[in-house]
């Protein structure tokens, strides 16, 4: 969490095609703020990691999409020609591809699509084509696809085939999980939450988590401390908050609402991130293989009263934060470790023995003390780390193992040295996690290009790994001006949009590896809820709570009509458009309401646009005016 507790999407288009919209969009109320908030939609053929190759002129494929309707791929010479795009990887939740050519021509062509670029299924149709237009949106549902191909007839007259977008879009699977960390659940276990306090029917509540549940979070994370302490003295607090025996009534909260649980586990009595990562003060003087002994000890007996309550948990955190180690010990003043103050004051006790830190400023050196200093430090670390997963896999062996750490900006490097050293030291310790994690926020961690970048190399290094972002959040008030490496305001929008963003990232992982996407702590930090004016102990949320439910499309809509009409002739525009509906993969057709073209609109060559309505969102045509017969 960084010292942050102290104080507690852009689709890729045709360029005059309107923003995709799966559902009739309006802003989503709540009582706090209004946010404009659609479903997810993003074009994975325009990512980073996305190839294309041709059947002529290949070096020129990555024309066709790379997002800019201005450039084109053109073959080197007339006949059939085949266009693949290579997503990186298989995706299970694609169901758009918009097809965009150079030129308005009678084009006949089909889309194939395929996991591993040798066995075809067909997906559209065009072959018999008799109608001169720009392109299409082909709708369809194929999980496991990775390769898109489009391949076109020749053109006639000797013409080249020339293709300006071939655009594949991606949707929020449903085992994405979405979710947040509310330990603080034990903290406001008094106050009101409602979704509409002041109206006549409240909605859900009374409680956080209720209302966290109704706005579509499905998993509750719960931080637990040894024994909860003060961070600037080190003394008990005067109400044990996350500590273990009150947050098994948190569990039980979390359960009794049918959401996922995970358990994040500090391995200190205060607040443990990549600056700090302080020792339970019980453990503080143990020899190493007593303290190793403990972490196993502790973490199987916690998770075994759980299960005794009945209680599973779906995840468990080994640590939290952990890039540097953790349970800091004598290795404390190389480290540099500054906080928390009662660490410090208190050296004599809490670093008098060996610990968990990582000395990462021997990392890479060629003197060989420091590089046997650096080999101990990954050793006691990987040690303590192993007991702790081997504790969970014996106490609840059908809960996951998650190792969570950070991605500074511009220290990809360090953390991509991290998982080797990691997943290689306890390998040979006899224990694997499941999902690796990472922290977000954008003032720390970098653009959330920087996040796509992190996510996707670890991906591709670790594939046979689940991938998570286990904390993120931006604020809601602040104005205007966002928050460094971030292009959104701190507003209810921004924080919506933000949010959202982040979700995408995580989904649009090749594989399907993204599981999941957590807020840290919505009630307090960079909060998505308010006080309420005039009710005393009470909150409500803001509107941007409800990107958790509203980032899902039920339906996608065939969203961009392409048409071609001559010069003073009124445009013949379709009166129905397909509509995709997921849950059952079924197509059909939807009326579109059209906007009258104004008059002289097609009184010369060039482009206009008309825009429609449907039951299911907003449609574009794009209709192109040509000189002389247009079939």
């Amino acid at each position: 969490m960084g010292s942050r507790q102290k104080a507690a999407a852009a689709v890729t288009g045709f360029a005059i095609v309107l923003g995709a919209a799966q559902v009739p969009a309006g802003p989503a109320q709540a009582v706090s703020g209004t946010a404009d908030i659609h479903p997810i939609e993003s074009n994975v053929a325009a990512k980073f990691w996305a190839s294309a190759t041709a059947t002529s002129n290949s070096s020129m494929a990555g024309r066709a999409i790379d997002g800019d309707p201005a450039t084109s791929w053109f073959a080197a010479a007339p006949g059939r020609q085949r266009l693949t795009v290579d997503l990186g990887g298989a995706y299970d939740n694609l169901r758009k591809v918009r097809v965009v050519f150079a030129d308005p021509g009678v084009h006949r062509y089909v889309v194939e699509a395929s996991s591993d670029g040798g066995r075809w299924t067909r997906i559209a149709d065009r072959s018999h084509n008799r109608v001169r237009s720009r392109g299409a949106v082909e709708l369809f549902t194929r999980p496991r696809t990775r390769f898109v191909r489009l391949a076109v007839d020749a053109l006639p007259g000797g013409a080249k085939v020339g293709v300006s977008e071939l655009q594949v879009f991606n949707y929020l699977r449903d085992d994405l999980v979405l979710g947040a960390d509310l330990s603080s659940v034990d903290d406001f276990q008094t106050r009101d939450y409602w979704v509409d306090p002041l109206g006549a029917d409240r909605g859900a509540g009374p409680r956080l988590l209720d209302v966290a549940k109704d706005r579509g979070m499905q998993f509750a994370r719960l931080r637990i401390w040894n024994e909860p302490r003060a961070e600037s003295t080190g003394e008990p607090t005067a109400v044990p908050r996350q500590g273990p025996d009150r947050s098994l009534e948190s569990a039980r909260w979390v359960k009794q609402r049918g959401m996922g649980l995970g358990i994040d586990f500090h391995y200190a009595d205060s607040w443990a991130d990549p600056s700090k990562q302080p020792k339970p003060r019980a453990w503080a003087r143990l020899d190493f293989n007593d303290l190793n002994r403990s972490v196993y000890d502790f973490t199987a007996g916690y998770l075994r009263r759980l299960v005794k309550q009945g209680i599973t948990p779906d995840k468990v955190a080994v640590g939290n934060e952990i890039v540097n180690g953790f349970l800091y010990g004598s290795e404390a003043a190389a480290i540099g470790t500054t906080s928390p103050p009662y660490f410090v004051d208190q050296a004599a006790i809490y670093q008098s023995k060996p610990g968990g830190g990582l000395l990462w400023q021997y990392w890479g050196s060629t003197d060989p003390i420091e590089q046997r200093l650096y080999n101990e430090s990954w050793d006691r670390f990987t040690t303590l780390a192993a007991s702790g997963i081997k504790a969970v896999r014996d106490a609840s062996p059908r809960t996951k193992v998650e190792i969570h750490v950070v991605v500074d900006k511009g220290r990809l490097a360090k953390t991509m040295e991290f998982w080797h050293q990691f997943l290689t030291r306890v390998k040979a310790k006899g224990q694997r996690p499941d999902v690796l994690a990472i922290s977000y926020y954008p003032q720390w961690h970098g653009t959330l290009e920087d996040l796509e970048v992190n996510l996707h190399t670890m991906a591709t290094t670790y594939p046979q790994y689940e991938l998570e972002v286990a904390e993120t959040a931006y604020p809601a008030s602040g104005g205007d001006t966002p928050q460094p490496n971030s292009p959104f305001p701190q507003t209810v929008q921004g924080q919506a949009d933000a949010i959202q963003r982040v979700f995408q990232a995580a989904n649009d992982v090749v594989g399907n590896r993204g599981s999941g996407v957590l807020t840290w702590e919505p009630a307090s930090y960079q909060a998505m809820f308010r006080a309420v004016p005039g009710l005393p102990n009470t909150w409500e949320p803001y509107a941007s709570i409800n990107v958790y439910n509203a980032s899902r499309a039920r339906h996608v809509l065939e969203d961009t009509v392409f048409a071609t009409t001559v010069v003073g002739t009124r445009a013949a525009l379709p009166a129905t458009v397909r509509v995709l509906t997921i849950a059952g993969r079924k197509l059909t057709d939807v009326a579109v309401r059209w906007q009258a073209l104004p008059p002289g609109a097609t009184d010369a060559p060039g482009q206009v646009t008309v825009s429609g309505l449907t039951d299911h969102g907003p449609v574009t045509a794009v209709v192109d005016i040509v000189k002389g017969v247009h079939r």
